[in-house]
This record gives structure tokens, C-alpha cells and sequence, in this order.
């Protein structure tokens, strides 16, 4: 005998051990090539240093203003430099800073902004459905009026958008408080709990909001 018995279950073994493999690593590029793991906490330099703390915090300036197609379409849209100008044309007009806004409103050349929310091309998000439902900016994007550079605060992972079109009344607000990013129904907890949940079950109701749990809502 040139081969001991036990290699006869041997291809048998190799095969279980290929295919354990082969599901190990599915499932953990499954898991961490996700935006939770690839994305969250990016934040990457930009061509100007624009503060959200200062403008949308300090200065309350509302989240429209700049992205003002939001409310209408798809995508929330970058300003053009000439948005930026209606005030920068007399406030810090000099300022080395802002030369590159200067020069985009002169030459009309889009300012080169490096995108930081993103989600997988194979991911349909409707930013004017959400906004005119009654999500918050904050939900997706955090406290944005804090940051003086916007990070990727939240994971955007499918099970983040599942957790909240299970229970949309949880996170549901009066439509004119979506871009007031701190705003809450009572500085005591217990009683904005209590609020939230009535209110957000009759929000919910009244605007014929869906939960919409399907692949097809999401992945078109």
C-alpha cells in the first residue's frame, strides 16, 4: 500500500477546507468593505476651508441656503462660487484664503470639492423624498453645524437606512425643523421621548410615510 486510508477522504477534506475559506472570506468583505468600515469618520482636506461651525452654526445660515436644490432633487447639490460671493464679495473679499472662490466666480470653473458622502453605485437615495418627509440632515450627516471640516460621520451601511425605514416615526420631525440640526422636541429627555413618539406615529400616518423595506426601493 503506497497510500495510507486516511487520504481517501483527503480530496473530501481539502474541499470542506476551500469552501470554508472561500465563505470566511465573502463574508468578511461583505462586512468590512462597507461604507461603515470604509467610510465613517473619512475627512479629507479641501481646496478652501470652508467651516460649517462658522456658517450654519455661528452665523445660523440654513442648510438651503448653499444647498438649495436639496428639497427638489436627487442630490443635495454643491453652491456655485457665485453663491458664495454674494457675501464674500464684501466680507473677507481679500483674504488669500478664499482666492480659488474668487477665481471660480470670475472664470466660472467649478471649485474642486472633494465629495465626502458617498454611497455604493448600486445605491438609490433620494435626497428631496427624505427632506420633504421630515428627516433631518442630521440623521445622515450628523452635526454638521459643529464641524469646522465635514466628516463621514454615520456608517450609511445598509443595515443603518434599514434600522430607520423600519421605525421612521422614531426619527421623523416637523418638516420645518429638518435643517435645524440641534433641534429636539423638550430639553428633558423623558418628555421628548414621549413627544417624539406620538408625534412621529402621527406624522407618519398623516404623511402617508412607507417603510419600504424592499431591494427594489433602494437598489434600482
Amino acid at each position: 500500500m503506497i497510500f495510507p486510508k486516511w487520504t481517501n477522504s483527503l480530496p473530501l477534506a481539502l474541499g470542506v477546507i476551500a469552501a470554508l475559506t472561500g465563505a470566511a472570506v465573502a463574508a468578511g468583505v461583505t462586512i468590512y468593505l462597507t461604507p461603515k468600515y470604509t467610510r465613517a469618520g473619512y475627512q479629507p482636506v479641501q481646496p478652501v476651508p470652508f467651516s460649517h461651525k462658522i456658517h450654519a452654526g455661528q452665523l445660523g445660515l440654513d442648510c438651503r441656503y448653499c444647498h438649495n436644490g436639496v428639497e427638489k432633487s436627487w442630490f443635495a447639490n454643491l453652491p456655485g462660487a457665485s453663491t458664495c460671493m454674494n457675501c464674500h464679495n464684501q466680507v473677507l473679499k481679500d483674504d488669500p484664503r478664499l482666492q480659488i472662490v474668487r477665481d471660480s466666480a470670475t472664470n466660472n470653473t467649478p471649485i474642486p470639492w472633494v465629495q465626502v458622502h458617498k454611497v455604493p453605485d448600486y445605491v438609490y437615495f433620494n435626497h428631496s423624498v427624505h427632506i420633504r418627509r421630515g428627516m433631518s440632515c442630521v440623521e445622515c450627516h450628523g452635526r454638521i453645524d459643529q464641524m469646522e471640516e465635514v466628516s463621514h460621520a454615520k456608517s450609511l451601511s445598509m443595515s443603518f437606512c434599514l434600522d430607520c425605514h423600519r421605525d421612521p416615526a422614531a426619527k421623523i420631525r416637523p418638516t420645518d425643523k429638518v435643517t435645524e440640526l440641534g433641534w429636539q422636541w423638550s430639553t428633558n429627555d423623558e418628555e421628548a421621548a414621549k413627544l417624539q413618539e406620538v408625534n412621529g406615529k402621527k406624522f407618519v400616518h398623516d404623511w402617508k410615510v412607507e417603510t419600504l423595506q424592499s431591494c427594489s426601493a433602494c437598489h434600482r
